[in-house]
């Protein structure tokens, strides 16, 4: 009844039209009258809606979208997700092919044309020189990036039949008009072409780096390669004359036919797959469908909806499953990074890429219900409006409240009066391209004294003058002030610190008593970070606070840093975390369960995760179940254990490209007993990744496992322990590569010292359990590992010094304080006659 009630108004309008106008309407009057009940009928309370079956749509491509969408797709032409990726042509490349070099660490790299080919003459994956043909273009400004098909002797077999795709390090400014070396960042020294950062590794593989983000409807497709012990990967070899066949190297790993449906981000990457709705909208009677809705993804239902649709590529994330499509939850497919060190400063603020998503969910404009596109238009992915009006287009409240001297006490039209440059301060990456914080957060130079964070107000006042000239050239940006520090120059720290004084006491002259001043949750990651005294109860209030305060990010970081610094104290606290109201936040504290005391308790808790609506803490909650024994999670209560641990590992198969799945799936298969499927796991690690530390060492340490279990003498047994030798022999240079490249790493350095210890080399491993122990002083294990060294050095007061802080580490733990009363027995017996 309400929906004819309001066709009403219709009828009466075509008295008042022409009469020609009246005949050509009436010819269309049942449709108009189908439209209109189409209009009207959409439920008061949308919200409530159940999500649309759309299971069985497919892909379409956008020629299907454009026949209807003239306009939307006049705006999209040309915008940054069109230029996404593109085919290497005279029409997308920007850079200078005529013929034109770059020197970057001694090679000297030439751009060219072969016919229509682009063409690169620069170092390969063997470190000689060759020429290799661009085939494909990354964006279009403030930088364009170049793309290498392996091997080129099986190029594409089909139209979108992609091989391994390499981005080439050298790139072309489009504002300068000049081309540079990119170097990973943090990195200044030349890379060795069997480095995983050369442009030829995988960390610059488009594949598994790239593709999702940059193509509508990717497909990896990636099958790895066999694993072979008697192949001792070439950049183990010590000698730099030894070079491997670098088409048998790309083999050996596997290989990829990797598949798309547009090369750009294209309109089906944010609406989904489009048949239904093509499918709809050629009815007779087209429009909105009571069980499939317009056939889309619903993006207009929450403001949630068409963030989530935007996360997958604009988040520094995890992934938990794979096939995302717009429309999906996020949180079934993704976890967003934490905000831990080397990615986020404690208080939140980006210090290494986070593509926004990570940063926005920590602001106000978030929680108030703000979404992109009330920034952004959703075609030409620009901002709606010009510089302030950005802002002021919602922030009016009385006209220029915000926009006047006297909120930003800056003179108007300069940089200073900018919203963006006080709101949200920019960080530039990739060397040129500046991207802004999206947190939106009040600048607070007393929170930048207190903690060592940015804020917009330093930034613009520090004066070059106060440090030593040579310096002056590396401070361009106020990124590289900020690392400086943190790489210890203490003429920098101090301009910093008289920066942020001088600020502080300018906002505290200028807003008084209005001044923000509120317990930031970046004091208690601080603090946790930082090891300090007050970590524990800091961390424990910030994890009962909600809103814009405690956004879930800061409560899903604070419980992880909780559950390290005391796991019971995380555990209790994740009891409580099991049941918030965010996935992120329940994800998490499975974690932070297993670690806690109370096996039955927390176990129960789990098992009741299982059944959680959302597949990231189903899959955490299976992972961390299966830290317990056995008959914990095989027993009846565990109901979805199995179901969960598919979902587990489906999610890490979308990654068997990268050996870390691999390797996780091995611990997953010896967690289960599955003593084959680990091997087998742990054995295609290897193979996808020859060069990354773990897999050798978890192999041989369950190969040891089973020597036990042998007759010592056997045929079987020598050849198991022969292979375990030769993988520890791989291992230990891999390890020792990566603790020079991060020596402040306290796990690696205990790593490198177990796998010392295994060599015998007694020494080197007291080195590295002691280093460790000095980079991490909080953990029992390595400073356990540290005593029972000394112990077996016979130095029996070190071994006495180091376990009696093992006892106190560990709380009291039985094994420990056996293990010192053992040190204990036996210094007493060497001290006698």
């Amino acid at each position: 009844m309400r929906a004819s009630s309001q066709l009403i108004p219709i009828l009466p309008m075509l008295s008042v039209l022409p009469s020609k106008t009246v005949l050509a309407f009436a010819a269309f009057a049942v449709t108009g009258i189908v439209a209109a009940v189409f209009l009207v009928a959409w439920p008061s309370d949308s919200s409530s809606l159940p999500p649309f079956d759309l299971s069985d749509a497919s892909y379409v491509g956008q020629a299907s979208c454009v026949k209807c969408h003239q306009k939307e797709a006049e705006l999209y032409n040309g915008s940054h997700h069109d230029r996404a990726m593109k085919p290497a042509t005279a029409e997308s490349v920007r850079g200078d092919f005529a013929d034109a070099t770059v020197e970057h660490h001694d090679i000297v790299s030439r751009m060219f044309r072969d016919g229509d080919k682009f063409m690169v003459h620069t170092e390969g994956p063997d470190g000689k020189m060759h020429d290799f043909e661009v085939k494909y273009v990354f964006g279009y400004e403030p930088l364009q990036q170049y793309m290498v098909e392996f091997p080129e002797s099986g190029q594409s077999t089909g139209e979108r039949d992609v091989p391994r795709v390499q981005v080439l390090r050298l790139c072309w400014d489009t504002e300068k008009s000049e081309w540079f070396y990119l170097a990973p960042p943090d990195v200044s020294e030349k890379l060795a072409p069997t480095d995983d950062l050369h442009w030829t590794g995988i960390a610059q593989r488009w594949n598994n780096m790239c593709a999702e983000c940059h193509s509508t409807d990717y497909r990896k497709e990636f099958k790895p390669g066999k694993f072979e012990l008697d192949k001792l990967p070439h950049y183990v070899a010590t000698n730099a004359d030894v070079q491997a066949d670098p088409q048998a190297t790309d083999h050996s790993i596997g290989e990829y036919h990797s598949t798309f449906m547009e090369i750009n981000v294209s309109c089906e990457a944010c609406h989904g797959p489009g048949s239904v709705h093509v499918d709809l909208a050629s009815k007779t009677f087209p429009g909105w469908n009571r069980e499939r809705g317009y056939g889309l993804a619903n993006l207009k239902l929450a403001a949630e909806n068409q963030i989530q649709a935007c996360a997958p590529c604009h988040s520094r994330r995890n992934v938990v499953h794979g096939g995302f499509q717009a429309g999906d939850n996020f949180y079934d497919h993704y976890t967003n990074q934490l905000l831990t060190e080397n990615i986020y400063y404690p208080d939140g603020q980006i210090l290494d890429e986070d593509y926004v998503h990570g940063s926005f969910i920590q602001s106000k404009m978030y929680h108030k219900g703000i979404k992109c596109s009330d920034c952004h238009d959703p075609h030409t992915a620009k901002l709606k409006h010009d510089g302030n009006q950005v802002c002021t287009s919602c922030h009016q409240h009385p006209a220029a409240k915000y926009d006047t001297v006297g909120h930003h006490f800056h003179k108007v039209g300069s940089e200073g009066a900018k919203c963006v440059n006080c709101h949200m301060p920019a960080t530039t990456y990739m060397a040129v391209d500046s991207r802004r914080d999206h947190s939106f957060r009040i600048p607070r130079p007393d929170l930048s004294s207190q903690l060592g964070t940015p804020n917009a107000c330093t930034g613009c006042h520090l004066s070059k003058e106060n440090v030593a000239e040579e310096k002056r050239g590396k401070l361009k940006l106020y990124q590289d002030w900020m690392l400086a520090a943190r790489e210890g120059d203490e003429e920098v720290q101090a301009e910093l610190e008289r920066a942020n004084q001088w600020c502080d006491e300018a906002c505290e002259k200028w807003y008084g008593e209005n001044r923000r001043r509120d317990q930031h949750f970046g004091i208690a990651i601080s603090a946790a970070q930082q090891g300090k005294p007050e970590a524990k109860e800091l961390l424990t209030e910030l994890l009962k606070k909600r809103g814009y305060e405690a956004p879930y990010i800061a409560r899903a970081t604070a419980l992880q840093y909780l559950s390290q610094l005391d796991p019971e104290a995380g555990a209790e606290m994740a009891a409580r975390g099991i049941k918030d109201d965010h996935p992120l936040v329940r994800a998490t504290a499975t974690a932070s369960l297993a670690r806690g005391e109370n096996v039955k308790k927390n176990t129960k808790l789990l098992q009741a995760a299982l059944q959680d609506p959302v597949r990231s803490v189903r899959s955490e909650a299976a992972r961390n179940l299966l830290e317990f024994p056995p008959n914990m999670w095989e027993n009846p209560g565990a109901r979805g254990f199995s179901e969960a641990l598919k979902e587990l590992k489906s999610g890490l198969d979308f990654n068997n490209d990268r050996a870390g799945a691999h390797l996780a799936l091995g611990i997953l298969s010896e967690q289960m007993q599955k003593v084959q499927d680990a091997v087998r796991n742990y054995e295609r690690a290897i193979a996808v990744e020859p060069g990354v530390t773990g897999p050798r060492t978890n192999l041989a340490a369950l190969l040891d496992r089973q020597l036990n279990e042998m007759d010592p003498s056997s045929e079987t047994a020598r050849k198991i322990k022969g292979i375990t030798t030769k993988l520890r022999k791989q291992e230990l240079p891999l390890l020792q590569r990566d603790a020079d490249f991060v020596p402040d790493v306290a796990p690696l350095q205990y790593q490198l010292g177990m796998a010392y210890y295994v060599d015998g080399q007694m020494e080197q491993a007291m080195n590295c359990f002691k280093r460790a122990a000095k980079l991490d002083p909080t953990q029992a294990s390595y400073a356990q590992a540290t005593a029972m060294m000394y112990e077996k050095l016979e130095n029996w007061d070190e071994a006495l010094r180091w376990a009696k802080l093992t006892v106190q580490l560990s709380r009291g733990d039985r094994g420990n304080v056996q293990l010192l009363q053992r040190i204990q027995q036996a210094a007493a017996a060497a001290k006698q006659p």
